[in-house]
């Protein structure tokens, strides 16, 4: 484990924490086959209510930590955020027998572990990320090895650390998670690599998600989003305007799974942007806009505007990383505006073709197209998301509009009349995650996907009571 100064200069342990990937692997794989041949489901379910609990008392603190590291985000919600993992994610209840009985005998299957997996974890849900694959991926017997993002691995580290101690505590294996205290793109790699790994998970953008398929491992990939929302005729204005600033501003919009794009019909626009208004959103005027993009996206200029990564833009454009998670009235103040009223989220008027409409921007800015009908907002919100298959949104009572566009999306996570956030069990029914794994298909993942099916048959009618 590693060493550690304290406030008072005294070098203190932290547990799971390791200077070397292999030192790191080495302890997580011995960790995990203790655990798996001498704890119990009662045992698992045990520990994953220590961590539960550890993280609940801890969840301001990580909060202020994270910000204070990452420069991203607000403290409250990322508080939020850390609640809703550690309350949300399912634990060993989620793993389930199936059983045939026959007059040829009795077949079982069961949740089996994996064993030792590797899993990357991104800046803008540090906290999240680590508490959620972690009572999953324990409560099916397996142990995790972290690479987590080197912008927040202090305050990983500091997590992985109480972990393991409330779980010693509670009578359990040390080392069951584990992480290297400098985490780099060499460090990912070796893990790959590292035979003791078996599964690989990866929280995080396109190329990372293809990375780690390509390692010949099984892996799970929660990749890239760009949600868009509809507003249609038929749509409660006021609860849209107040719902999607709510979720687009939410952590200031950091999430994969937050609002980027609004495509409303014209007879609902100026209702609902007055609406967003009323709710904190900021309208910027057309010049303010363009002060906005020129402020936090760069842009290439290109010869062949038909480039894939284009998307029909004139230019290709990037983020800006420093402006990345950053409050809106922050952005504000960029390009000279000074508001009295606190600022959720900067809203404009923008064409199809608008940068801010075709990019998962990551921050408090949300552009809305205005639509003459559903069926051209249906089309520009599926172009508009680009087939990443991750979130999406409609503001509807009507049911046909609803099931149309859930069929034409195809998204893992589909809300109606709420924040997609309502997917994730914040605000809605259900469970959550913070690895929504599109790419790979597995969707909302739970224990069950870290394990693997185990058959037992018994045959020549054995077992067969009836």
């Amino acid at each position: 484990m590693m060493m550690t100064e304290n406030k008072n200069g005294q070098e203190t342990a932290l547990h799971g924490v390791y200077e070397t990937v292999a030192e790191a692997v080495q302890r997580g794989a011995a960790a995990q086959i203790n655990y798996q041949q001498y704890f119990s489901l009662e045992d698992r379910t045990r520990f994953v209510t220590v961590i539960r609990e550890k993280v609940l008392e801890l969840s301001e603190v990580l909060g202020q930590m994270a910000v204070e590291e990452t420069k991203l985000g607000r403290i409250p919600h990322k508080v939020a955020k850390n609640q809703l993992a550690a309350m949300a994610t399912p634990g060993p209840e989620s793993l389930k027998t199936n059983a045939v009985s026959s007059d040829a005998g009795l077949t079982i299957e069961e949740r089996a572990p994996v064993g030792l997996i590797g899993a990357v974890t991104p800046v803008t849900n540090e906290v999240p990320t680590i508490v959620n694959n972690a009572i999953s991926m324990l409560s099916g017997a397996n142990a995790v090895v972290f690479n987590v993002h080197p912008s927040a691995k202090n305050t990983s580290a500091f997590i992985i650390n109480e972990i393991n101690q409330a779980i010693v505590a509670a009578g359990g294996p040390a080392d069951l998670i584990t992480m290297v205290k400098e985490p780099t793109l060499e460090s990912l790699q070796e893990i790959a690599k590292a035979p003791e790994v078996k599964m690989l998970v990866g929280t995080g953008g396109p190329g990372l998600v293809k990375a780690l398929l390509r390692s010949g491992k099984k892996a799970i990939g929660a990749g890239a989003g760009n949600p868009p929302v509809i507003v249609d005729d038929s749509a409660d204005v006021a609860l849209a305007g107040a719902s999607i600033v709510a979720g687009a501003s939410f952590d200031n919009n950091l999430l994969c799974i937050g609002e980027k794009e609004v495509f409303v019909l014209d007879s609902q626009a100026n209702a609902l942007i007055e609406a967003m208004k009323t709710s904190g959103a900021y309208l910027l005027s057309a010049e303010q806009a363009t002060q906005v993009t020129e402020l936090v996206l760069t842009a290439d200029e290109q010869e062949d505007t038909a480039k894939p990564c284009s998307y029909g833009m004139e230019r290709e454009y990037h983020l800006r990383k420093e402006w990345v998670g950053q409050d809106a009235s922050k952005i504000l103040a960029g390009i000279g505006v000074e508001t009295e009223a606190p600022v959720e989220l900067l809203i404009f008027e923008a064409d199809f073709k608008n940068p801010f409409v075709q990019l998962e921007q990551m921050m408090p800015v949300l552009p809305i197209v205005r639509c003459a009908d559903f069926d051209s907002a249906l089309e520009m919100a599926v172009e508009a998301e680009h087939g990443n298959r991750h979130s999406a949104c409609i503001y509807s009572n009507n049911v046909m509009n609803v099931t149309k566009f859930a069929k034409r999306i195809g998204t893992t996570v589909f809300a109606q009349n709420g924040p997609t956030l309502a997917g994730l069990g914040y605000g809605g029914a259900g469970t959550t995650s913070f690895t929504i794994a599109g790419p790979t298909g597995e969707g909302i993942t739970t224990a069950k996907d870290f394990t693997r099916v185990r058959r037992f048959a018994v045959a020549q009618g054995g077992n067969r009571i009836i």
